[in-house]
């Protein structure tokens, strides 16, 4: 109890919220669940797995926890995940108590076999869905620049802009928050695909990725508090926008001043088969169209980046918010 009150993560906690988190914590069971949503969110399905309880008595467990501030809990259609918070004053709290519990703990130790075992059939079935998939995919990557040429536009977009909190808007494979999130205090991809977060958290996962997560989420309607983010991406999304300039606006309300928006796309082309076969709404975007949603959105747009390829030419569009909060027309 002296170690984690002087602890120099928990400056600034208030006695109460400090107490109420230790009450919850301090019993076996909620322990082992701290342990395990330290390492991965996880459904209550499989807490109770891994658990050996029933799913009432978890889901009491997972409910306290939740009232403390130690986990979040987040719903993903049918399924509901529970992980380590990651926006209140107890977060680093929860991580000092399990950094207490001792690594040949033979409870634990067991619990993180399990956990193992349920990764491993997470592993299975996103490699199943993106063999099925696959195709698909290196169909399109064929038709403009290397991925990899992309990436090193982005970096360099992003490189005088610091990202505390970063997201990634229609996240598909969490690509991006495993470009960014090694730079990021906090990464958070969304996207309306179960499929693709289920991609991504293994992803993520076999990254070493803690500080990202994945959220089933409308790009239309984010889940999220305004001005929470310093950098946002949108890589190969709006062009199955119905409607992008909504998209982008709801983007700019969750950004922060100063902070960055930068759009991945194609510059208009004429192949119709990726309307008719892959499902794209719009065949490209003109910089002006671009250009003329970020400024509606209250954002200033900033030089773009053509990366020409045969067909297809890649277009990078920055947009940055004022330094301060304005009001803009939406």
């Amino acid at each position: 109890m002296v170690e984690i009150a002087e602890n120099a993560e928990l400056g600034g906690l208030e006695t109460g919220i400090l107490l109420a988190a230790l009450r919850a914590a301090g019993e076996p069971t909620r322990l082992r669940i701290l342990a395990l949503t330290a390492r991965a969110e996880l459904t209550v399905s499989e807490l109770t797995q891994i658990l050996g309880q029933s799913q009432p008595r978890v889901s009491r467990h997972l409910k306290l926890l939740c009232d403390a501030g130690l986990l979040d809990r987040f719903r993903e259609g049918t399924w509901v995940f529970y992980r380590f918070s990651n926006g209140t004053s107890t977060v680093n709290l929860g991580r000092v108590i399990t950094d207490l519990i001792p690594a040949d703990d033979a409870l634990i130790r067991a619990d993180m076999l399990r956990l193992e075992a349920i990764k491993k059939g997470r592993a299975e079935a996103a490699a199943d869905y993106f063999r099925a998939n696959a195709g698909h995919w290196d169909e399109i990557r064929r038709l403009y620049v290397p991925e990899s040429d992309v990436e090193t536009v982005l970096r360099r977009q992003f490189a005088d802009c610091p990202l505390n909190d970063f997201l990634d808007v229609g996240t598909g494979t969490g690509r991006m928050l495993e470009v960014f999130g090694p730079d990021a205090n906090n990464a958070v991809g969304v996207d309306m695909s179960r499929e693709m977060l289920a991609v991504a958290r293994v992803n993520l996962d076999r990254a070493g990725l803690g500080n990202c997560q994945v959220r089933l989420a409308d790009m239309y309607n984010l889940p999220l508090p305004a001005h929470s983010f310093d950098g946002i991406t949108y890589h190969q999304v709006l062009h199955f926008a119905d409607d992008p300039a909504a998209a982008i606006a709801e983007g700019a309300r969750v950004l922060r001043p100063g902070g960055k928006m930068v759009v991945v796309d194609f510059a208009p082309h004429e192949l119709e088969q990726l309307r008719q076969e892959h499902a794209h709404r719009r065949l490209g975007f003109a910089d002006a169209e671009i250009a003329g949603w970020c400024a509606a959105a209250g954002l200033k747009p900033g030089p773009v980046e053509h990366l020409a390829g045969t067909p297809l030419t890649v277009s990078v569009w920055p947009a940055t918010a004022p330094a301060t909060v304005q009001e803009h027309r939406v």
